[in-house]
């Protein structure tokens, strides 16, 4: 299959006493991708286009040499042609001809790129039925209902190569139909209803014009209150209780999830699939019992309906009857025999695994999944019937912008198998919409997503195509931020490698047992700053890293390794040189590079703190097996230092984040989250210490 289309493109020399330079673009190529493309390429503006001579862009999509969503430029004179494997690469072989315009390019690049990972996806929790009671996600309901919030994210997703939106939801169903059998599950009136639907239909279909599919993920088995209220049944989810002991397994139950999986396929033609998780709402199952629930409600449903859709099967987070998380190579053989006989949907089917639990921002290196350590039992051998993907989550930064292209690059090299095909990035306890986080006023976003922009940046492209260069993402600092491109990028790529430090020590688990940018673990029920105690004793996720035990016992099996000491020498050098990097940034008269600059000093004090913190957790362990004073007093002397660091954090970001609740503390009597509020945890430290 071949189109062919001309877009005319003008480049005038731009001057004082010349006609402004232009973008004339005509086009016959009947495409939502590639209309999306051509409205982006007219709103480069004048002043970036340094091309001296009138451009001839000829579009091609050539399915026959080039792989979905692949793309190739060539350039012959003055006549640059942009083929695509399909639609959406003909898309992204334009937004690519766009930066370069907008970075100033004097002549066009060619290049021909194929996607390495196929399934490149967003996790994005609502705010309806969530998966947690908290402030922090009920106040993102406005603005989600806002399709103008969508058309921004969804921009954001094309032109960083994301296709895949997943919406995550506790039960879902009652806020898209009025199902026929129980139509008292839906509170909302006709008018109401309409709105809902419009809302939908409209998110899925400006999805889909911008190559990106959508899929409805819920937990199980959890039904709308106004059912559980109307039938006497799950009443856990009346006050959307989302960590069950017992289940709710009844036929009338089944039965209604049925009819919601297949009167939701049947009304939304434009939504590309569902998918599940056995987990929170299956308490006092065994494996078998939820696997067999799966089959009987949700995947009779879909085959109920008049077409088939594509279907994410979540790994199972138990191997027995509680949701706590845990392993077995059972319930692995039992999954993957269910994965391998499906047949009620597209192919292939997703089967998504959490890449070290909930806090993949750590160690490219897999070191456990929800439950534990995992066996080879789903790509040995490997499958036909389905595709793996990883679960990125990040419960680790939600304020501080990151961007770190080493390690994605890392990661997708170690662990982009043959059998995996899909990536997830994104939260359980953040909405990235409303931006409730930003103090300072004239900042020139909008939506909270749009602060991580490097995050999404970095993560999509990379995804897309690891060997991007890393002029890319400087390139497009320097567009937002003139004259600093090269320290912003150079700064940030250091000072990413933070949490990355903290997550590949800490050794996490579920989602509070770390929060990276506020250095807290949880301690008793309550979010407290990383105890040296419990540094001292940690078992690092990363491999490569030297517990403090194996250190001070000279242990020759741990020869080799980075011990703690000479991690937090490293930790501390890069941190202080991307503070040298942007000291000399003038961040007066812009707020959003005030944030950039604040950013990247406060990433960077608090990798000295955890060094500090770190060493004198060596210290601390001596004193532990020596009950040797010295020792004793080189940890307070050290603890001391970190303080003095973490006051410095406290100085910078007092100036440009308020308070603001996070999911995170809720354990914490619902206590809105700021370093200031976790000081204390420091000196009440050092007083016991200093008391022992």
């Amino acid at each position: 299959m071949k189109l062919l289309a001309n877009l005319l493109l003008f480049g005038l020399l731009a001057s004082c006493t010349e006609a402004p330079q232009k973008i004339q673009v005509e086009s016959n190529v009947d495409s939502p991708q590639v209309s999306f493309a051509v409205e982006k390429l007219k709103k480069v503006g004048s002043d970036q286009i340094k091309l001296n001579d009138q451009l001839v862009i000829n579009t091609v999509v050539d399915s026959v040499n080039l792989k979905p969503e692949a793309f190739k430029v060539d350039l012959a004179e003055n006549q640059v042609t942009v083929t695509g494997g399909d639609a959406t690469g003909l898309m992204y072989g334009l937004l690519d001809l766009k930066e370069q315009l907008e970075n100033g390019s004097t002549s066009i690049q060619e290049k021909q790129v194929a996607p390495r990972v196929d399934f490149r996806a967003i996790k994005f929790n609502l705010p309806w039925a969530p998966y947690r009671n908290s402030e922090a996600l009920s106040l993102h309901k406005e603005t989600v209902r806002d399709i103008n919030f969508w058309k921004e994210f969804l921009d954001m997703m094309a032109e960083n190569r994301f296709n895949a939106l997943t919406l995550w939801s506790q039960h879902p169903y009652s806020y898209m139909v009025k199902l026929e059998k129980y139509p008292e599950a839906c509170s909302l009136n006709d008018q109401e209803l309409a709105e809902w639907q419009t809302f939908w239909h409209q998110l899925f279909t400006m999805a889909k014009d911008r190559g990106i599919e959508t899929y409805m993920l819920n937990w199980n088995i959890f039904v709308s209150p106004e059912f559980a209220k109307a039938r006497g049944v799950a009443e856990y989810c009346i006050e959307n209780e989302y960590f069950i002991e017992q289940g709710d397994t009844s036929e009338l139950v089944k039965d209604f999830m049925r009819e919601s999986v297949r009167q939701t396929i049947n009304e939304y033609p434009e939504l590309t699939g569902l998918g599940i998780g056995l987990g929170e709402g299956m308490g006092g199952m065994t494996p078998t019992e939820r696997e067999e629930w799966l089959h009987e409600a949700y995947i009779e449903g879909m085959r109920m309906a008049n077409r088939k859709i594509k279907f994410i099967h979540r790994i199972p987070f138990s191997a027995n009857t509680n949701s706590g998380g845990s392993a077995s190579s059972f319930v692995e053989k039992m999954t993957r025999e269910t994965l391998d006989t499906l047949t009620v949907s597209e192919l292939p089917i997703y089967s998504e695994l959490k890449f070290n639990w909930s806090h993949a921002h750590s160690t490219p290196h897999l070191a456990k999944v929800h439950g534990g350590d995992l066996t080879d039992a789903y790509w040995n051998p490997e499958p036909k019937n389905y595709k793996m993907a990883w679960m990125m989550r990040n419960e680790d930064f939600f304020m501080l912008r990151w961007g770190q292209t080493d390690f994605i690059r890392k990661h997708i090299a170690a662990n982009a198998h043959s059998y995996v095909n899909g990536y997830y990035v994104g939260s359980e306890c953040y909405i990235p919409a409303k931006d409730f986080i930003t103090a300072l006023p004239g900042a020139s976003y909008q939506f909270g997503f749009q602060r991580q922009w490097m995050f999404y940046k970095n993560w999509g492209r990379l995804l897309y195509n690891p060997v991007e260069p890393d002029g890319t993402f400087e390139n497009a600092f320097e567009t937002k931020f003139p004259g600093h491109g090269k320290k912003l990028f150079a700064a940030q790529q250091m000072v990413s490698k933070v949490p990355l430090v903290f997550g590949s020590y800490w050794n996490a688990t579920w989602d509070f047992t770390l929060y990276s940018e506020g250095m807290l673990t949880l301690v008793d029920n309550r979010m407290k700053v990383f105890p040296v105690a419990q540094m001292a004793t940690k078992i690092p996720m990363e491999p490569h890293y030297m517990s403090i035990p194996e250190l001070i016992s000279g242990d020759v099996s741990a020869t080799g390794k980075i011990s703690p000491l000479v991690l937090a020498d490293s930790l501390e050098t890069f941190c202080r040189d991307a503070m040298v990097i942007v000291e000399s940034i003038d961040t007066t008269h812009n707020v959003d590079l005030r944030y950039e600059v604040s950013d990247i000093n406060t990433w960077a004090n608090l990798g000295i703190c955890f060094s500090n913190r770190l060493r004198a957790a060596v210290e601390y362990h001596r004193f532990q097996i020596s009950g040797n004073k010295e020792d004793k007093a080189k940890a307070i002397e050290l603890l001391e230092k970190s303080l003095e660091n973490w006051k410095e954090v406290v100085r910078i970001t007092e100036l440009v984040y308020n308070p603001v609740p996070l999911v995170h503390m809720n354990s914490n009597d619902n206590a809105l989250f700021h370093w200031s509020v976790f000081q204390k945890d420091f000196e009440e430290e050092i007083e016991k210490l200093k008391a022992d």
